[in-house]
């Protein structure tokens, strides 16, 4: 699929990821944080939406890591995104994995709302929404995917001065967690903004919860403490 101004995507961003996608599943490569924070994103989204037994979307899946986990808790999975490389990583992992009930496609949330609208349980976009030029329409394509009842999970970055300390020049330049610029501080999205594309899509906030990386003991953990990294839990209406 190619990218076109109708298309809710940045081919900066896609090209920076795809650069990257042969990695994707080293454990001790630049998405090292990614496998890191997976059980503790995986076990808060289970403990609001037993996944066993639901048909689940999970949107900017990147390489799969997320995607994957879930479908090996016994949801069956379909991962989207617009960066070719990273699906076929995926894709291949799965194949060498063995991992059942998943599946991955290109094409973007807006075209698959369209396609398939109220086809999931449960749709899941995490680390993708501060990637993109319009979050809100991401927001929105996610409640029109999911189910009367069903749950809509999202984690991305808070804007303020904290967070581009940390999540930035901490991050990104101080503890090498991440690649130099793998994110933009405009691009971050303040939980008052995430909260408006959300009730303009008629989806509930049911649930809020931080992340935080302790660079002592290099451990991450779930916490009351939003002000940089976190995660929301949302119900359609």
């Amino acid at each position: 699929m190619t990218t076109s101004s109708s298309v809710n995507a940045d081919p900066a961003e896609l090209a920076k990821f795809s650069d990257l996608a042969h990695r994707w599943w080293d454990m001790d490569s630049e998405f090292r944080p990614l496998h890191r924070i997976n059980p503790l994103r995986l076990g808060w989204i289970e403990a609001q939406a037993p996944l066993a037994g639901r048909k689940v979307l999970d949107v900017g899946c990147g390489g799969g890591i997320l995607a994957d986990s879930m479908a090996r808790r016994g949801a069956q999975v379909l991962g989207i995104d617009l960066a070719t490389k990273a699906l076929r990583v995926a894709q291949l992992h799965a194949l060498e994995a063995g991992t059942p009930n998943v599946e991955y496609r290109e094409v973007s949330v807006e075209a698959l709302a369209l396609e398939q609208p109220g086809g999931f349980d449960a749709v899941t976009c995490m680390e993708m929404l501060e990637h993109v030029p319009d979050p809100g329409s991401v927001v929105r394509a996610c409640a029109d995917l999911v189910k009367p009842g069903g749950w809509v999970f999202f984690s991305t970055i808070h804007r303020n001065p904290k967070s581009f300390l940390y999540a930035i020049v901490g991050a990104e330049y101080v503890l090498n967690l991440l690649p130099r610029g793998t994110h933009e501080y405009l691009k971050f999205i303040r939980p008052a903004e995430l909260a408006s594309f959300c009730r303009h899509a008629a989806l509930d906030w049911t649930g809020t919860t931080g992340l935080t990386y302790n660079p002592l003991t290099r451990r991450y953990r779930l916490t009351t403490d939003t002000s940089v990294n976190y995660m929301v839990a949302t119900r359609k209406a």
